[in-house]
């Protein structure tokens, strides 16, 4: 499967124009390649002269103690993630040509750990599930979807997670994406879609 990589970057490039900040966002289902995607778009834009830098979704999870407790079926679309963090700290800001600034959610520990700052400059890709849902579509000014089949996404997350979150992957985080791409069809709203089994 040819490298979309560079063409992909080559079009964004063309897009920019002159704008200060350019908002890309990567949405796939768990385990689709859109952080290995996201690296290489990167390099890719950085070999083109671009100042980049990359926000990872996985970053504005919430904590336990915030988390909704509802059955997985009845709990709001994505409930598990803080988008309303991601659109006041980086992508608002970033809209308006300020500094971003937002605290990086700490798996291990399960807290908020430390602030990271995204200067109003180039391009900053924002990748990760539920990334362009509908709430945040129409604030990047590029939209990317990575699809991939069921299993090799669930054996990329065990894989990266370990044996031990395999019930939850099952469980909970892949009907919750499931029931995403379903109602949200996030895929239909994206610029370009890419096959996540390449990257």
């Amino acid at each position: 499967m040819k490298d979309r990589t560079f063409d992909i970057a080559k079009e964004i490039s063309r897009s920019v124009n002159n704008a200060q900040v350019f908002l890309v966002g990567i949405d796939g289902l768990g385990g689709a390649g859109k952080s290995i995607l996201a690296e290489k778009i990167c390099h890719r834009l950085e070999a083109l002269r671009f100042s980049v830098a990359i926000v990872h979704f996985d970053d504005f999870f919430l904590p336990s103690a915030n988390r909704c407790q509802l059955p997985v079926n009845l709990r709001p679309i994505g409930s598990d993630f803080d988008w309303i963090r991601l659109r006041d700290q980086v992508l608002m800001p970033l809209r308006a040509c300020q500094l971003a600034n937002y605290t990086r959610y700490d798996w291990p520990s399960d807290r908020l750990a430390e602030n990271h700052e995204i200067p109003p400059k180039g391009i900053a890709i924002i990748e990760g599930v539920y990334s362009t849902r509908v709430e945040l579509r129409d604030l990047f000014d590029f939209r990317i979807w990575v699809d991939c089949p069921g299993d090799l996404r669930l054996n990329r997350g065990i894989a990266r997670d370990g044996e031990a979150i395999r019930s939850r992957w099952i469980d909970e985080w892949a009907p919750a994406e499931d029931r995403y791409f379903s109602e949200q069809r996030p895929h239909v709203f994206a610029h370009i879609v890419v096959d996540g089994a390449a990257t």
